[in-house]
């Protein structure tokens, strides 16, 4: 893999290997995250999903060549129909009643993440959008699949995991080629930019980088405002 991803990957490749280890993944590889933690963090992520979808949408609307318009779209519509019904799945097998979930506060980490997206949606360039959007796809897989290829180092006979088929959806074929799709459109759009615009590119899939390891360490805390007592 040459061009602006890899160099991106390489530039954040501490962070990347940091995901790995944050406890919400480690516990989640091996089954054994509490149920409260992954309810919080599904209900953050179905909210998040809202934000991404529409900056996806927006990516659709101004990117220059028509498969990438057709690649976004697309995506924009996985996410907001094909995630949330695995997301809804997981509330009803962990029981997560609709008004639970309404009552569930959006935390700090999930509104400044999809702000921040939305905000590169308004007033950033094609390029910095695309950036800023591929590290959901790419570190999700990157995460599903390290995980994957944990449990396959599993003994024989341990209790399946009650998360495979959150890693099996991140990990599977398909999601990887659409990975593929998301990076080879940013490697044309950073091809065809100038040094500023790449650099102003880098930063914003550094950004997003960092909100995927403040998502998964916030759903871990299950953290929530330090200013709700106040209100």
């Amino acid at each position: 893999m040459t061009g602006f991803c890899a160099q991106a990957w390489q530039h954040t490749a501490r962070l990347q290997q940091a995901m790995l280890d944050l406890r919400f993944n480690t516990e989640l590889s091996d089954g054994v995250l509490s149920r409260e933690r992954f309810q919080f963090y599904l209900v953050q992520d179905a909210r998040y999903l809202v934000g991404f979808g529409r900056a996806l949408a927006a990516l659709a609307t101004r990117a220059p060549e028509v498969d990438d318009v057709a690649f976004f779209a697309g995506a924009a519509r996985e996410a907001i129909v094909v995630e949330r019904e695995l997301h809804a799945g997981y509330f009803e097998r962990f029981g997560l009643s609709q008004r639970d979930v309404e009552q569930t506060e959006t935390s700090p980490t999930c509104l400044a993440y999809t702000s921040y997206l939305l905000a590169l949606a308004t007033t950033g360039s094609v390029g910095e959008l695309a950036a800023g959007l591929l590290p959901c796809f790419w570190v999700y897989h990157h995460v599903g699949s390290a995980i994957l290829a944990r449990q396959a180092t599993r003994a024989s006979g341990a209790p399946e995991n009650p998360y495979r088929a959150w890693i099996d959806t991140y990990a599977d074929e398909e999601f990887g080629a659409a990975v593929a799709s998301c990076r080879d459109a940013v490697d044309r759009t950073a091809a065809a930019a100038g040094p500023d615009e790449r650099a102003r590119m880098l930063a914003a899939f550094t950004r997003a980088t960092e909100y995927e390891w403040l998502f998964w360490d916030s759903a871990y805390r299950m953290e929530s405002w330090p200013t709700k007592g106040l209100r």
